[in-house]
């Protein structure tokens, strides 16, 4: 039988796989700034991005768990499979997030040759999808009692607050119109709410 852990394992598999592979196919950064410098390391985020996927399937084969590293506790199975489908759910908003959004993504706030601003699929609930689903997804693997999974989610919590303010002063700047307009109908980070 599949265990919670096995599907929070894999399911971060997926983002780090989806990831490193649509990383190769981004728009050119037009200030040639820290988004140029990342990108000039690719081999070494496909190495990193495939030790990782290795480590959770070995970790799965083994039963150990040291990616989600647990010690806070161990939460009720109930609990355990809750956190694994917040898991599922924001890797999966994370992963449409990524995909739709396309050749447009940048690793750091940057600006793209002939820019667009996305507003549709994901983007048309929350102004920074990936975070969301990233951060749901880092709340799940919190729950079920993972030391890492907190740590991801109170410091990318911290990061990816601080990113959208450099963010989205660029979408003002490159959309001056369009941009507000989108800012009105749409929240940050939780739908309906903030």
């Amino acid at each position: 039988m599949v265990s919670y852990e096995a599907v929070i394992r894999w399911s971060w598999g997926v983002l780090v796989l989806v990831w490193s592979v649509s990383a190769f196919v981004v728009k050119r950064d037009v200030r040639r700034g820290r988004a140029a410098q990342w990108s000039a390391y690719w081999l070494l985020r496909a190495a990193l991005a495939a030790l990782l996927v290795f480590a959770a399937l070995q970790a799965d084969r083994t039963g150990a768990t040291p990616l989600l590293g647990r010690s806070w506790f161990m939460p009720p199975p109930l609990v355990g499979w809750l956190g694994a489908a917040l898991v599922v759910l924001g890797i999966g908003f994370a992963v449409w997030a990524r995909t739709h959004l396309g050749r447009n993504w940048s690793p750091v706030p940057a600006i793209k040759e002939d820019h667009e601003l996305v507003t549709s699929g994901p983007y048309s609930l929350v102004r920074h999808p990936i975070y969301t689903g990233v951060l749901c997804a880092a709340l799940g693997t919190a729950c079920t009692g993972s030391v890492i999974g907190a740590a991801v989610f109170g410091f990318g919590s911290v990061v990816f607050i601080s990113r959208i303010t450099r963010e989205e002063r660029i979408m003002l700047e490159l959309f001056p119109t369009a941009y507000p307009a989108y800012q009105a109908r749409t929240k940050r980070l939780i739908p309906f709410v903030w």
